[in-house]
C-alpha cells in the first residue's frame, strides 16, 4: 500500500498538465492591475498635456488689446478642449495681474516695525492690488492692464476613467493644474499707482 502511494505521488509530482493555467491564475491579477495602472497614467498625462496646450493658447489670446472683452470666450475655448477629452470634468479659472514677472505670487511689502515678521499693529504696507488690506499675494484679480504680467491658472477635476482607486487606494478624482505667465501687450501706459495702508 505504501509503495502504491509513493508511485502515485511521484506521478503527480512529475505531471505538468495544467501548470500554465495555475501560473496564469497567479500572475493575471497583477498583470491586469499593472495594465489598468498604465492606461490610467497614460490618460492622465494626455489630459494634462492637452490642458497645457490649451492654456498656452488661451493665455496668448488673453494678452492682446481688448481681450478683456472676450475673457468668457477664451475660457469657453479652453473648456471645450478639455471637455473633448474629459466630458464630465469641471474647469476652474483664475487670473491674477502683476506689475512685472518678479512680483508674481509675492506678498505686498510692509514696514515691520516690531520685527515679528507679520503685518500687524498698524504697520504701513503698500496696497499694490488696491483692496484695502495686506495680502500674501500682491496680484490683482483679472486680466490686468497694459504691460502687466498675468498669471493664468486652470484647474481641471475629473473622475478616473479606469477603476484603479478600487484596487490600490488612490483618490477616485484626478486634479490637473496648468499655469502660465505672460505679459499683456503695451497698448497704453502701465498703471503703477500704489497706495499705502495700515495693517
Amino acid at each position: 500500500m505504501a509503495g502504491l502511494r509513493s508511485i502515485f505521488l511521484r506521478k503527480v509530482m512529475r505531471d505538468r498538465r495544467g501548470a500554465a493555467l495555475v501560473e496564469f491564475a497567479l500572475v493575471a491579477p497583477v498583470f491586469i492591475l499593472a495594465l489598468i495602472g498604465l492606461f490610467d497614467l497614460s490618460y492622465n498625462i494626455y489630459t494634462a498635456s492637452l490642458l497645457e496646450g490649451a492654456i498656452q493658447k488661451a493665455a496668448r489670446d488673453s494678452t492682446i488689446e481688448g481681450a478683456d472683452l472676450s475673457e468668457a470666450q477664451i475660457d469657453a475655448r479652453v473648456t471645450e478642449v478639455v471637455h473633448n477629452i474629459v466630458p464630465s470634468g469641471t474647469v476652474e479659472f483664475e487670473r491674477k495681474a502683476y506689475t512685472n514677472f518678479a512680483d508674481v505670487a509675492r506678498p505686498e511689502d510692509f514696514t515691520d516695525s516690531n520685527g515679528d515678521g507679520v503685518c500687524n499693529d498698524g504697520e504701513p504696507f503698500e496696497d499694490v492690488n488696491g483692496n484695502g488690506m495686506w495680502d500674501e499675494d500682491r496680484g490683482k484679480d483679472g486680466m490686468g492692464g497694459a504691460r502687466d504680467a498675468v498669471l493664468y491658472v486652470v484647474t481641471v477635476t475629473y473622475d478616473r476613467q479606469f477603476p484603479l482607486h478600487k484596487f490600490i487606494g488612490v483618490p477616485s478624482e484626478v486634479s490637473s493644474v496648468a499655469r502660465t505667465v505672460l505679459r499683456n501687450q503695451p497698448f497704453r501706459m502701465q498703471n503703477t499707482e500704489v497706495t499705502v495702508g495700515q495693517c
